[in-house]
């Protein structure tokens, strides 16, 4: 069974999750949500793509290549068969084969969850509704971090609040995992 759906589970990898090297806030709760995306899809027969990020330079922050940091995280791992596609990059369809893989697999409509909110999923989220997808943002499926601008540091919960609801105004319908499954 095929659809034109794709669910596209973002940089949920082991730096992210307590004990990696750069800890999100809320990311095990994020990760439980992905967990029942990916099982739902599952059964859906819909396309499920797991993306992962590494910086490809010395000295990254986080998901170096090739370290455990950088590995999918163990609740979310692909089966056999799923996509995995590597990115270097903050937005999932550059200088990566994404776009392609949707076209081939004749996806109109994209869920989006992951990792981080302010960023990666911000750019995918951007990047595919740019290129004419319908959007499905699942909020509670997603994480992030405290972020500082001039000397204020903006709460984790505040950041991805903003996120989402500038996503939720123009590019994604902005859902939580209970509205998306119900």
């Amino acid at each position: 069974m095929t659809t034109n759906k794709a669910l596209i589970v973002v940089d949920l990898q082991n730096d992210y999750f307590p004990g990696g090297k750069w800890v999100l806030d809320g990311i095990n709760a994020a990760a439980a949500n992905a967990v029942r995306l990916i099982t739902a899809s599952r059964e859906a027969g819909d396309l499920v793509i797991h993306i992962h990020h590494e910086f490809p330079a010395d000295g990254a922050p986080f998901f170096a290549a090739g370290s455990e940091g950088a590995k999918i995280h163990q609740d979310v791992l692909p089966r056999d068969g799923e996509i995995t596609i590597l990115k270097n990059h903050v937005n999932s369809f550059r200088e990566t084969d994404l776009k392609d893989v949707l076209e081939k697999n004749g996806i109109n409509d994209v869920l989006i969850c992951g990792a981080m909110s302010h960023l990666c999923i911000d750019a995918t989220t951007r990047a595919a509704s740019d290129l004419g997808y319908a959007c499905t943002l699942i909020h509670d499926a997603c994480a992030s971090r405290d972020q500082e601008f001039d000397g204020l540091v903006v709460p984790a919960k505040q950041v991805h609040a903003g996120f989402m609801a500038a996503l939720g105004f123009g590019y994604a319908d902005v859902i939580s995992t209970d509205k998306y499954l119900g």
